[in-house]
């Protein structure tokens, strides 16, 4: 950990997130950061494009931290901006899943507490997830990039315009499980040989969880340079269900349809398969997913 004077903060807010929730709780933030003598630069972009644009422009004026208050997709927006820099990052949790602030132990449904982090200035240096296309075009993630059963259910989902909220979710899901089946996934690690291996979905993890506290990589660490990966192996509707409450307990990687690995690097290939990263649409495979060692600094407790 290193500790930082943080006098000047940008505090980014999707006031979205949450069902609407990061507003109030970037106002509260906001309030107690006035109160530890912390100026604030506070901006809300009208769309993402916006948003990023109004990132951009405060980082190269000059700033101790961006703070963003929202969930993990406004996060996953800064991190585009954050990678590789010396700024670092303070969360203020107000999303639906929050799953970078259970990773780093963040206070959630606290905002006064949540600034209180930030003011202390205590940094930890942490590795981010890159994703690099074929053509080029490079995105980072903060959690899990998933590919297979996950991402059919999240293109479904974006389909869909009824019903609203978490029910969608549901209802989408319910539809991708009656359709389930094996991909025919291509995986190369770290330059191996590749490997073909018929998944229902593979994930790749910074930290240990996505979708609001799955374990989905239950031994991932964020800061050892490497990805962990989780295959699962069934077919059947039955397993998958079976499988799906132990995810919540990181226990699934005991079962015989779920294999895991690590590796720096994994090329992901399979056919009209879509990757999400922090919950959010990425690119169509084929991808290449590393981990990046000391891409970050993020503000969280000792």
């Amino acid at each position: 950990m290193t500790s930082r004077q943080i006098k000047r903060i940008t505090l980014l807010t999707n006031p979205a997130a949450g069902h609407g929730n990061a507003r109030h709780a970037a106002e509260r933030a906001l309030a107690r950061f006035q109160q530890r003598g912390v100026n604030v630069n506070h901006i809300v972009g009208s769309d993402a494009h916006h948003a990023r644009q109004l990132l951009d422009e405060a980082l190269a004026a000059g700033t101790d931290a961006v703070v963003v208050a929202g969930g993990d997709g406004v996060i996953s927006l800064a991190l585009q901006s954050l990678a590789l820099g010396d700024v670092p990052l303070g969360i203020i949790p107000a999303g639906t899943g929050n799953d970078h602030a259970r990773e780093y132990g963040l206070p959630t449904g606290d905002p006064e507490a949540a600034a209180d982090v930030v003011a202390e200035g205590q940094t930890e240096t942490i590795d981010l997830g890159r994703i690099v296309e074929d053509g080029g075009a490079v995105s980072w993630f903060g959690t899990v990039m998933a590919a297979g059963f996950d991402s059919l259910v999240s293109d479904r989902v974006n389909r869909m315009r009824w019903p609203h909220g978490r029910m969608r979710y549901n209802v989408a899901m319910v539809a991708e499980m009656s359709k389930l089946r094996l991909l025919p996934f291509r995986l190369t690690f770290d330059n191996d040989e590749p490997l073909d291996i018929e998944l229902t979905l593979a994930a790749f993890g910074n930290t240990r969880s996505y979708g609001g506290g799955m374990l989905i990589c239950p031994g991932a660490d964020h800061a050892d340079g490497l990805l962990d990966v989780t295959m699962v192996h069934s077919g059947s509707r039955t397993k998958l269900i079976r499988l799906f409450p132990t995810v919540f307990k990181g226990t699934h990687v005991l079962l015989d349809e779920v294999s895991t690995r690590r590796a720096k690097s994994i090329r992901v290939e399979c056919p009209g398969i879509n990757a999400y990263a922090d919950g959010d649409y990425v690119a169509p495979l084929p991808v290449t997913v590393s981990a990046v060692p000391g891409a970050l600094q993020i503000l969280r407790r000792p």
